[in-house]
């Protein structure tokens, strides 16, 4: 069995072909969640996946522990693995501390000393717009977090991405509701991109305070439906 050269390639016919199949699996079923194919609460059915994924129950199973592991999903007693459900306090508290390291990133690296620092910054965006061109939901939720991560590297502080990197996978499942609430009620993912780019010229443009009060509005309508009289006025 030849091994691809890439998660995305081995699983985009829906079987997986590879020797990595651990790996893999977790790949497939992580795009899965971030894309919002399965959505919270949603039961991972090891018959279903067996047969979408092509392979057996170990490597599926181990696949399953590593993404409960990451937080991803939740193991429950007699229910079986089930994508993990944040309530609104887990989503106060992930959003508040992402806004708490984000504010300091900028206190400290804006205006930008080093060249590069932007440039992974840009290269973050570029990724997006590709990932939104192409419709890759889970893939724009990953480039996404490494657009932030790039903020919070601006400052040079390295415990600082530590503390970052330490909320990962509890950030994607909260950007990935977010890219879900807004694409259905506020923006297309080209516009979700467009907001993204807007904060990266205000961080060019080198001014700390306009980059603050930005992010304090960028996501002000995440995980929101539209109020119902304007949704009625169109």
């Amino acid at each position: 069995m030849a091994v691809s050269t890439s998660a995305s390639e081995s699983f985009a016919s829906g079987r997986i072909q590879s020797s990595s199949l651990v790996d893999l699996a977790a790949e497939a079923i992580r795009k899965q969640i971030l894309s919002g194919v399965l959505g919270p609460g949603d039961r991972l059915i090891e018959e279903r996946l067996t047969e979408e994924l092509g392979i057996s129950r170990p490597p599926l199973r181990e696949a399953l522990r590593i993404l409960s592991q990451e937080g991803l999903i939740e193991t429950r007693p007699r229910q079986g693995s089930v994508v993990a459900t944040l309530t609104d306090q887990d989503v106060f508290e992930i959003l508040t501390l992402r806004s708490a390291l984000e504010k300091l990133a900028v206190e400290l690296g804006v205006p930008v000393s080093d060249a590069r620092r932007l440039q992974r910054c840009r290269q973050a965006l570029e990724q997006m717009e590709d990932c939104a061109r192409r419709e890759d939901r889970a893939s724009l939720v990953e480039s996404g977090y490494a657009f932030h991560s790039s903020i919070i590297a601006l400052a040079g502080h390295r415990r600082l991405e530590a503390s970052y990197a330490s909320v990962q996978q509890q950030l994607l499942l909260c950007m990935a509701r977010n890219l879900y609430a807004r694409e259905h009620y506020h923006e297309n993912l080209l516009d979700h991109v467009a907001r993204h780019r807007f904060l990266l010229e205000l961080i060019e443009a080198g001014d700390p305070q306009t980059v603050l009060a930005e992010l304090a509005v960028h996501g002000e309508r995440s995980f929101t439906e539209p109020h119902p009289a304007r949704a009625a006025e169109g």
